[in-house]
């Protein structure tokens, strides 16, 4: 429909409208000489035979007199539609919805988009604010509305459905080999699904260490380094050293304790999921995986220094308390420092540590943040010249500074204003070897078993209301029931 109202603009869907009103000699005429003419050119066009059978429709329904309302209805509809194709001036005009919320992300991808506009005048690149609230709905609502803008922000973690389902562009042939050279393959295989890659990768979020620097140094404990960080059982001591009445050692914000979980996990040698020979997923929650949990666990429960409160919360909702006193640590994204700079009163000292290093050492799973073009996008070639435009490293930086996120591109990451020790760059940057993708990354199903399975075990168990017996049976059972539905 789109692409119909590319063709013919909405002056003449206008007059097809109008002339409803103005009585059936006038839709005699379009059905009689009209409709053929605009289906004799869509086959000229090679637009295909759906197209050509919906003009036939028209035409015939029109002279029989059969159509009514409907025609009137659908002419409304496409004369309302807005277009992201080539306008009638030959030039291109691609959607592009980005999903920057923090201020200064917001006004690196602006300023990018009107640089790109300002030098290529025959693509024009529209920015849409979208938000991550509810993206996978909204994506796949616009997917199967035919509405899907050219150019899509988003998180690895969310691609597997889209990409399966047919609705994103692969874009092995379509992106520059400067572009592919400077993302690490590690960071290519989380976009990866099949033999097709189906976004790029550009910004990344280690979680760390968020730290009181004050009461670090006042409780006498070793201050860990990515060169030597704490392991999860001297984590765990260091915490108990750090709790004091009125003060605990450290708070966890798990309200979403899925990613955090799994994520961590990877440090101690975890994976939860399991790829047959066969290709099929399965479940299994092993020794390696009960370290994280069961560390949170018993930090709440046993030794008293991680208190219960936050596990409800959001990162940014334990913010006042780490302020105030009442948390010497919180395990954050790295992201979450543009807060801290905000909000953090006069005088506060602080710092960002490593996540603690097991098995797996600093190994820790992200989703990175990816840049997708749609399967439906008429001018996949502009947009993913877009794509490489923005992810230049120059601009890779901007956008990495803009969220405070770390670049996927290796001369991004080397950018010096990356690797200063000013707010903890330099701490991140160091991680950024270290980053692997999330487990569930090609994982069909996940989705689904984050929400309904995955998350309430998790929430339970980490409240005491259910023993580690109880979240492997759910995590186990009730998870592979929904991966089977998955992989029939």
């Amino acid at each position: 429909m789109r692409w119909l109202f590319a063709q013919f603009p909405a002056p003449l869907m206008g007059v097809f409208v109008v002339s409803w009103w103005l009585g059936a000699g006038v839709l005699w005429l379009f059905a009689q000489f009209l409709a053929p003419l605009i289906g004799a050119l869509l086959v000229r066009w090679r637009v295909g035979a759906g197209l050509w059978w919906l003009v036939e429709w028209f035409r015939v329904g029109l002279a029989r007199g059969r159509l009514g309302g409907g025609v009137l209805g659908l002419l409304l509809v496409v004369s309302g539609c807005s277009s992201s194709g080539g306008g009638g001036d030959g030039r291109i005009t691609l959607e592009f919805q980005s999903l920057a919320w923090q201020r200064e992300s917001v006004v690196a991808n602006k300023e990018l988009v009107a640089e790109w506009n300002a030098a290529h005048p025959d693509i024009r690149v529209r920015y849409l604010q979208g938000s991550w609230d509810g993206v996978h709905d909204q994506l796949l609502t616009s997917f199967e509305g035919g509405e899907a803008p050219d150019v899509i922000h988003d998180a690895s973690d969310d691609l597997a459905d889209f990409a399966y389902g047919g609705y994103l562009a692969d874009l092995r042939p379509l992106l520059p080999a400067a572009l592919k050279d400077d993302i690490p393959a590690p960071s290519w295989s989380m976009a990866t699904f099949g033999d097709g890659v189906y976004g790029v990768p550009f910004l990344q979020e280690p979680r760390v260490l968020i730290a009181n620097s004050d009461l670090l140094r006042a409780s006498g404990v070793r201050i860990p380094t990515p060169r030597h960080p704490w392991s999860w059982g001297e984590f765990r001591r260091a915490a108990e050293r750090l709790r004091r009445p009125g003060r605990y050692g450290v708070a966890w914000p798990l309200k979403e304790p899925v990613s955090a979980t799994l994520n961590l996990a990877l440090s101690t040698g975890g994976r939860l999921f399991h790829r047959a020979p066969d290709g099929k997923w399965a479940i299994r929650f092993e020794a390696a995986d009960e370290v994280v949990p069961r560390t949170v666990h018993d930090q709440v429960a046993e030794d008293r220094s991680a208190s219960a409160a936050p596990l409800d919360m959001g990162g940014s909702d334990t913010l006042p308390g780490f302020f105030a006193g009442k948390y010497a640590m919180v395990p954050l994204g790295f992201s979450y420092r543009q807060q801290v700079v905000q909000q953090a009163p006069k005088g506060f000292h602080w710092q960002v540590l490593p996540a603690p290093s097991g098995a797996g050492g600093l190994a820790q799973g992200v989703s990175p943040q990816t840049l997708s073009v749609s399967a439906d996008c008429p001018h996949k070639k502009a947009a993913a010249e877009f794509v490489a435009f923005m992810l230049r490293p120059p601009n890779m930086v901007r956008l990495a500074r803009g969220d405070w996120m770390l670049p996927t591109g290796t001369r991004a990451l080397a950018d010096p204003a990356l690797g200063t020790a000013e707010y903890g760059w330099s701490t991140g940057t160091a991680l950024a070897a270290h980053l692997r993708p999330a487990p569930a990354q090609p994982v069909r199903g996940y989705a689904e078993w984050k929400d309904k399975v995955a998350t309430p075990a998790l929430q339970e168990y980490y409240s005491g209301a259910i023993g580690m017996a109880e979240l492997r049976r759910r995590l186990e059972r009730d998870g592979n029931l929904v991966l089977a539905r998955y992989q029939r």
